[in-house]
């Protein structure tokens, strides 16, 4: 399950998106994808993920090169949530949260035990459950949200990529999220724009500037006040935090 990038880069026209990105996640981690609006965080996903095909360098998942595996086997391991995900409006939740089980399912296979555990485990972790026959256009952006990861979940991936999934999400759901991430038995990969929640639920963090690598280590070797300033130009004290391990960003007004 190790993630491993190497010399990532992706182009619009001449304009280079992702440049020259490089890095290898173990097994079993989080890595939160941090950067200022238009740093190349959400292009990368997609590259990670297969979704679209470097201009050079590669994505592995354990040594396999992801545009060389089938298509249905990527799909059954590695599983992406975007940032502005769309479902049909006709839907229920619960019809939602199904299509997670279909790259493992066959043409003419039915519905099995395993496919129903899947989708009522993920429903649970997420907190939709009690929403499972509401129709999807009576649904909030949070609740929305809360059900493409249930998607996810259901999926029973190996990898799992999220775009700023705390999006929409009140502060119960962006904790509870953030914390069920973390403790998956699975490699993450999750941007985010909060930089203490990064700091409180990632093992690594990688900054992205203009496409490019500026910074990748732990949060608290990433998280500096010389990083806040230079990179999201906010001035900021940066002390130990009380309850984890990592940082604490003390705002300045």
């Amino acid at each position: 399950m190790t993630v491993t990038a190497q010399n990532l880069v992706w182009k619009i026209g001449r304009k280079t998106i992702v440049d020259g990105v490089s890095f290898e996640l173990p097994p079993g981690q989080t890595l939160g994808l941090l950067g200022p609006n238009g740093s190349g965080k959400t292009s990368l996903l997609r590259l990670l993920s297969g979704l679209r095909k470097p201009h050079e360098g590669r994505v592995l998942l354990d040594g396999e090169a992801v545009l060389d595996m089938p298509r249905k086997r990527l799909a059954q391991r590695v599983a992406f949530v975007e940032q502005h995900a769309s479902t049909t409006a006709n839907l229920r939740v619960i019809d939602v949260v199904k299509l997670g089980r279909f790259p493992h399912r066959s043409f003419l296979s039915g519905w099995t035990a395993e496919d129903e555990r899947s989708v009522e485990e993920a429903m649970k972790r997420t907190g939709i459950d009690h929403k499972r026959n509401d129709g999807w256009q009576h649904m909030s952006g949070g609740e929305r949200q809360r059900a493409h990861i249930a998607r996810a979940l259901a999926q029973n991936p190996r990898e799992l990529f999220l775009d700023e999934p705390t999006n929409h999400l009140d502060i119960e759901h962006q904790i509870s999220l953030l914390r069920l991430i973390a403790g998956l038995p699975i490699t993450s990969i999750i941007s985010l724009h909060d930089l203490n929640h990064a700091a409180m639920f990632c093992d690594a963090l990688m900054v992205l500037q203009q496409g490019r690598v500026v910074a990748h280590g732990t949060p608290t070797e990433v998280l500096t006040e010389e990083l806040l300033h230079e990179v999201f130009r906010v001035e900021a004290r940066v002390v130990p935090a009380e309850d984890h391990p990592g940082p604490h960003i003390l705002y300045l007004r």
